[in-house]
């Protein structure tokens, strides 16, 4: 999981990612590959 300022470019890693918003925060998950995984702020 990678903590980044702006998920933008994060998102257009690849095609599966998803922007997501869970208890206030803002995730990207990525069922495909979960490494790609993020949180800002």
């Amino acid at each position: 999981m990678k903590v980044v300022n702006s998920l933008k470019s994060i998102k257009v890693r690849d095609k599966n990612c998803r922007i997501v918003r869970r208890r206030g925060r803002v995730y990207v998950i990525n069922k495909k590959n979960p490494r790609f995984k993020a949180r800002q702020g």
